[in-house]
């Protein structure tokens, strides 16, 4: 029985479930009758491959090359593919690609890159040996078939030895990518008997029984929800329920750094259905393995996680204003300045579904080992996924938290957004609009929108009133109407119009100091107060302060009555008795 995923639905009621909705697949088109077609490069890779096992054959040196994995299931897709992966008979991966490239280079005259090698990790469900080259222009990955051995009271190999196809084909995290493609052949291997139905009918599937396949490799439970979400199939129930289970669970928090689930993540969030990856993630109980606290951080959080039924809430209203064909609810239409800039860089989506992922982690705070108070936001990203400032989600993520509170309601109306000058200040706020950190105002107010949304959202009724988000939505909208009346985009970025040493030189001050940094910022609320007036009536405005006293030319020395003095006299008495 499978984890059934029906195609989209849409959902016309006043009010929307969010979790409790069929899960939305989209599944990618399939071939009728699915062939492997290669390009011009790919086909001289295989005859290399051929004529250096052959070379190699007679010096007495006997082997055979597949690709397998990645490569052939795209390729039978009709997708190309940049992942080559070789895998050997009888012999290793780091020695073959040091017979191969020696061949390449001194047969064929072809120019290669030296091999390098990535140490297998038995611990951590590495088992095996990388070699790695290019050839061709083509990056490849050399291994060898294996097969293995396992104690009683252990998934870590007691024994890894060279296997046949079919040992190694049933040692594959899914029978779609258990396929092989004999380069000497030129055909397509299915040894496990379900890898080209499976793909043929958009199933994923293990090729032994999924316990023994996620206990050999925990992470194969997280790549199962990947695959199913990048290609829109369906997971088998044995398959769901073996995720859920206790021991595959421990399994996967103890054995699997936290690297490799990071970087499983960051290509759901960058891949064709971010929503369906979290969807199946809280479907089979592994959204708190994933978005993992680390048990050091654990005790010192200000209150625990929210259910994640908010993240899926936030990713749906997020998927809704970015894709029209797969809304899940009716909206007024998003303004388009809001949504100019999604398509600006290829980090700006993976990190706005990574920030609605982390919804319930908003507001809390833990207290590092310094003794600092930041947000769980950060140690989820910093130690749960570890996956860095990629996609600056590292530096991006907690600004878009902290500036989706400062952005909160941005009524028209209301005292803080009714001047030209305070809506620039609010929109050129670090948190809010910084090239550095990715954070671009456009987006930070999309996030802004997203998150005051999710707070009509009723988690145990799993109810979203339309209605009222229809109404918040029409704030957000007219806020965006009114920064453009205004004619404000360009000055977000705008440098101030007179620089540091201007300023010295038309206040006639002595030297520079902190009261430049101020003075600076008096003169950006100015020019935010005049647009497109020249810069010697700032100078003239600038006079008139100084002469008024509302600014200074000198920085205010510190207090010496503000320091506390190192000791007392009680304190120096003590001192002279010890003595």
């Amino acid at each position: 029985m499978l984890l059934r995923c029906t195609p989209r639905i849409r959902i016309m009621s006043r009010s929307v479930s969010f979790r409790h909705t069929h899960i939305e697949r989209n599944p990618i088109p399939i071939p009728e009758r699915p062939e492997i077609r290669l390009t011009d490069v790919e086909s001289q890779l295989c005859v290399l491959l051929d004529d250096c096992t052959r070379h190699l054959a007679e010096k007495g040196m006997h082997t055979a090359c597949r690709i397998a994995g990645g490569w052939v299931r795209d390729k039978l897709l009709g997708s190309d593919s940049h992942d080559i992966d070789i895998a050997l008979e009888d012999m290793t991966g780091h020695a073959f690609a040091l017979e191969f490239t020696k061949f390449a280079s001194r047969h064929k005259h072809l120019p290669v890159k030296s091999v390098a090698v990535v140490k297998g990790n038995p611990g951590q469900s590495k088992h095996l040996e990388t070699a790695k080259t290019t050839v061709l222009g083509l990056d490849l990955d050399f291994v060898n078939l294996r097969d293995e051995a396992y104690a009683d009271d252990s998934r870590i190999p007691t024994q890894v030895t060279f296997g046949t196809p079919l040992q190694d084909a049933l040692r594959r995290d899914t029978t779609i990518n258990s396929l092989f493609y004999n380069v000497h052949t030129r055909s397509i291997e299915d040894h496990c008997n379900k890898g080209l139905d499976d793909l043929k009918h958009g199933t994923i599937r293990t090729p032994l029984p999924p316990k023994q396949t996620f206990l050999d490799d925990p992470l194969r439970v997280i790549r199962c929800v990947r695959f199913a979400s990048r290609f829109g199939f369906e997971l088998v129930s044995e398959l769901q329920e073996s995720a859920r289970d206790g021991e595959i669970q421990a399994a996967l928090l103890q054995k699997i750094t936290r690297e490799r689930v990071g970087e499983e993540l960051d290509k759901m969030m960058g891949g064709r259905n971010p929503l369906m990856s979290l969807r199946l993630l809280d479907a089979l109980s592994l959204f708190p393995l994933v978005f993992h606290i680390p048990p050091a951080v654990a005790p010192t959080l200000s209150s625990q996680p929210s259910s994640a039924s908010l993240a899926i809430a936030a990713a749906s209203i997020l998927q809704t204003f970015l894709r029209p064909d797969a809304a899940l609810f009716h909206h007024p239409p998003i303004h388009p300045l809001l949504l100019s800039e999604l398509s600006s860089s290829t980090s700006v989506t993976p990190r706005l579904y990574m920030a609605c992922a982390l919804t319930p982690y908003k507001g809390i705070t833990y207290v590092d080992e310094k003794k600092k108070v930041r947000s769980a936001v950060e140690a989820v990203i910093r130690e749960g996924l570890k996956v860095g400032t990629k996609n600056h989600y590292l530096d991006g993520i907690p600004a878009l938290f902290l500036a989706s509170e400062l952005l909160k309601s941005p009524d028209v109306d209301d005292e803080r957004f009714k001047t030209r000058v305070a809506i620039g200040l609010l929109l050129r706020n670090k948190l809010v609009h910084d090239t550095l950190i990715g954070a671009h105002w456009t987006t930070s107010l999309v996030f802004a929108l997203i998150q005051e949304l999710v707070g009509f959202y009723d988690a145990p009724a799993d109810n979203f009133n339309v209605d009222v988000a229809a109404k918040v939505i029409e704030k957000y909208n007219r806020f965006a109407s009114r920064v453009e009346e205004l004619g404000l985009q360009e000055d977000v970025d705008a440098k101030p119009i007179l620089d540091g040493r201007e300023i010295v030189r038309i206040l006639g001050a002595p030297k520079p100091g902190q009261w430049t940094g101020k003075v600076l910022a008096e003169v950006v609320k100015w020019q935010l107060g005049h647009p497109g007036e020249p810069k010697e009536q700032c100078e003239e405005w600038l006079k008139l302060e100084l002469a008024a006293g509302r600014i200074s030319i000198e920085d205010v020395a510190p207090s010496t009555q503000a320091k506390r003095p190192k000791s007392g006299p009680k304190e120096a008495a003590v001192k002279k008795t010890k003595k």
